[in-house]
């Protein structure tokens, strides 16, 4: 089979398509045939070597963290899955390796694929909409009533995150690009700010929680846009800022907080239910396997709204 490794740090260069064996599978464990894969900015940052001190510095490494699929096989242990169900889940953030045409997984790292999901929207859910549901609900804790703000709203978090905040009561500000402005409205924002015609530091408004999803905005430039009981959630995980954040919080009424994904069924299935709702999952553009470089390298500049994902048919 077709797998994306690499056997040092460093630009999109370093990613190659190999031949690998077929996984075999646990008894606690299902063969998944990959349809789609997302990219996600945190590929990146491991494969540059920004995150090496949580992802490890042995190779070969892989990559790809969500993913869609159909079940292909099913340990004796399996209960919830059977052979056809197509699937969407992930995989561990820092050491990926979806980006296979089979991968072997735990039933507690899928859900059903939302029926009304093609297998490219599937793969743009799991990883985005899980950080969107653990930003609103469990770090900043929105409910009804409360001032948002959103940092960077049409990227893969922000586009849920806009729509989860509503959700949950509250009044949101989306702050995005030009050509996201019309897409952020339709989502449900209360107030839209493009950020070219008006910078966020020279907003005159206060928040209970403000969400920097675009990595550009530090905690010392939120702090004036904060309420002085308010949370600032930022999506960049590093020792220093983990160290920080927790002493910060012992003394500050302004919290700081950073999203350390933890996937979950229980979360996975919620967003398909989301999903064959109501939720909108917006795709940039689709790439095929072969063209993994290319597509890494448009993503890393930038000016994407919503995901991309490259397929794996």
């Amino acid at each position: 089979m077709k797998k994306v490794m690499y056997n040092q740090f460093g630009d999109e260069s370093v990613l190659e398509v190999v031949e690998q064996p077929v996984p075999a599978i646990e008894n606690d464990q299902l063969l998944i045939r990959v349809k789609a894969v997302s990219i996600n900015p945190l590929d990146w940052k491991v494969y540059g070597g920004e995150m090496k001190l949580m992802s490890g510095s042995t190779f070969p490494k892989s990559l790809g963290i969500d993913f869609s699929g159909v079940v292909e096989q099913t340990g004796s242990a399996i209960t919830r899955f059977k052979v056809g169900d197509a699937v969407m889940g992930l995989l561990d953030v820092f050491k990926g390796g979806a980006l296979a045409e089979y991968i072997a997984v735990k039933e507690t790292d899928i859900a059903l694929k939302p029926v009304n999901s093609s297998f490219e929207e599937a793969a743009a859910l799991p990883l985005t909409g899980l950080s969107a549901l653990q930003i609103i609900d469990q770090l900043a804790v929105v409910g009804p009533n409360q001032d948002v703000l959103i940092n960077g709203a049409t990227g893969g978090i922000g586009i849920f995150a806009v729509q989860i905040a509503k959700k949950r009561g509250a009044r949101v500000t989306a702050v995005v690009s030009t050509k996201g402005v019309a897409e952020a409205q339709k989502w449900g924002a209360d107030t839209v700010v493009d950020y070219t015609k008006q910078p966020i530091r020279q907003l005159n408004q206060q928040f209970d929680a403000v969400i920097d999803l675009s990595t550009r905005l530090s905690f010392s430039e939120a702090k004036r846009l904060m309420k002085q009981k308010a949370i600032f959630v930022s999506t960049l995980p590093s020792p220093v800022a983990l160290i920080s954040s927790f002493i910060n919080n012992i003394f500050s009424g302004q919290k700081r907080k950073i999203l350390i994904v933890k996937p979950t069924a229980e979360g996975l299935t919620t967003l398909t239910k989301l999903a064959e709702a109501d939720l909108q999952i917006v795709l940039d553009k689709t790439y095929p396997l072969s063209n993994v470089r290319g597509a890494y390298q448009e993503a890393r500049r930038g000016n994407i709204l919503g995901k991309s994902v490259i397929v794996l048919d």
